[in-house]
């Protein structure tokens, strides 16, 4: 989740935005507080597949929504099955080392997972292959053709997917996603994307849990296919610094701001090229994934500029800048700044004029542009605000409510994979030194 400085609250209370995902006819389903159950509707019990920093918060906002009940959570780690119970509280939930058997149970509807980058695929394509429809954390995928198998695993079992970046669910992304297709701005013509932390857990340096050991952790399933290695904690709390494990600042930050431009422009697609420069300028403790990232991204023909930091705060930005003006949005508002984009004095070229060629020149200018005195122009920035940008909870009700219906979710396997193309693509830029292109024929990043 991008913030600067301390992880957003999960229980907050939102209105889900309703419209729909150009290029995918994706209707948004309605608010919780519009359609609550009455109690004669069946209720969807979901499976929850880790329950560390975000699963804890996944599960305990998806328990308050209305007609959503836990029937059972899987974690590596035992004592995240205590925290399940504690969460949920009931002292005979049903948990487990081995989330497959949440997807061998036929009173499980779905499954809420939360696990790290390089356990994203298979736990989805086994969830879609056992019938189950599935919520998966941002980013989609760990590799760009991960994300081709997720989807074409949900497709092939006409599964629901819902990938998590929560802002495409939000109020505020479907007011600035209706204020640019009104023509606030004119069509775009670059977009800027920026955020900055500066502190430890942002950094992600999170303090590993005092008890964890190879007793109550199943460290070999954990690592997956990722090389072997001996037991390490800090791996397991801070895995997002490690290319082996998860997708630095890209997976982690860039997609949450790649999401939500593309809903917001209308656009469903991966960037042609991507240019990467940064380095591990300040968190020196073995990670190998920068904390700096500056990204330019060429998406057919717009310039995106993204930067992404974690040695100073800045607050987060997304700025769309078109003809008629700019659109800014940040965690909690969006303010439009028009711009009449004509001249508001005589042109300064004409300083090279004789000065009786200038003074005929200001002269028929102002004849044509002055106004009465009292009545000059007032441009007037409009600024909405509203509920967290990233606001969790109408994303999870969007997705339960499609698990019940069978409508489309906001953020489906196809969008959430060409979100994290543009996140891989940064990886492949920074790490080859060079431009990296999209071949789409292929699915593969170029240099």
């Amino acid at each position: 989740m991008p913030f600067p400085t301390s992880r957003r609250q999960f229980l907050q209370a939102g209105s889900l935005a309703a419209g729909t995902l150009a290029g995918a006819g994706s209707p948004l389903a309605a608010s919780p507080q519009a359609s609550e159950s009455s109690g004669s509707v069946k209720p969807i019990r979901f499976g929850m597949v880790g329950i560390g920093m975000q699963g804890s918060g996944l599960l305990e906002t998806s328990i308050t929504l209305p007609g959503v009940e836990c029937a059972g959570a899987a974690d590596l780690y035992d004592g995240r099955h205590t925290l399940a119970r504690e969460i949920t509280g009931n002292p005979k939930l049903p948990v487990s080392r081995r989330y497959q058997d949440l997807l061998e149970r036929s009173d499980i509807d779905c499954i809420v997972a939360a696990v790290p980058d390089h356990w994203h695929m298979r736990v989805v394509v086994d969830a879609c292959n056992a019938g189950k429809d599935i919520y998966c954390e941002k980013p989609m995928s760990h590799a760009p053709s991960q994300g081709f198998a997720m989807a074409e695993a949900a497709a092939r079992n006409n599964r629901i997917v819902q990938i998590g970046s929560q802002r495409v669910s939000s109020a505020l992304c479907a007011r600035a996603r209706q204020l640019y297709h009104d023509g606030a701005i004119g069509d775009v013509n670059m977009v800027e994307l920026s955020l900055g932390r500066n502190d430890p857990t942002g950094a992600w340096e999170y303090p590993p849990p005092f008890d964890l050991s190879p007793s109550n952790l199943d460290w070999d399933t954990w690592l997956n296919d990722a090389p072997k290695i001996a037991f390490n904690p800090e791996r397991f709390a801070r895995w997002r610094c490690w290319k082996e494990y998860g997708t630095g600042v890209g997976g982690d930050l860039m997609v949450h701001l790649i999401s939500g431009m593309l809903f917001t422009l209308g656009w469903n697609e991966a960037p042609r090229s991507a240019q990467a420069l940064g380095g591990i300028f300040r968190w020196k403790d073995g990670r190998n994934m920068p904390d700096l990232h500056v990204v330019l991204f060429d998406y057919h023909g717009i310039p995106v500029y993204v930067r992404l930091g974690l040695s100073t705060e800045t607050p987060e930005l997304a700025r769309f800048m078109g003809p008629k003006g700019l659109l800014d949005t940040t965690g909690g508002e969006i303010r439009y700044s028009p711009q009449t984009g004509l001249d508001t004095a005589p042109s300064y070229y004409t300083s090279g004029f004789e000065r009786k060629m200038r003074d005929e020149y200001v002269k028929q200018w102002y004849e044509k542009h002055s106004v009465p005195p009292g009545r000059e122009p007032i441009r007037q920035d409009t600024v909405f605000r509203g509920d967290d940008w990233d606001d969790t909870r109408p994303h999870l009700w969007n997705f339960f409510e499609a698990v019940r219906s069978r409508r489309p979710v906001a953020e489906d396997a196809v969008f959430g994979n060409h979100a994290a193309i543009a996140c891989h693509m940064a990886n492949e830029s920074y790490f080859r030194g060079k431009p990296v292109y999209w071949d789409e024929p292929s699915r593969a990043i170029r240099s």
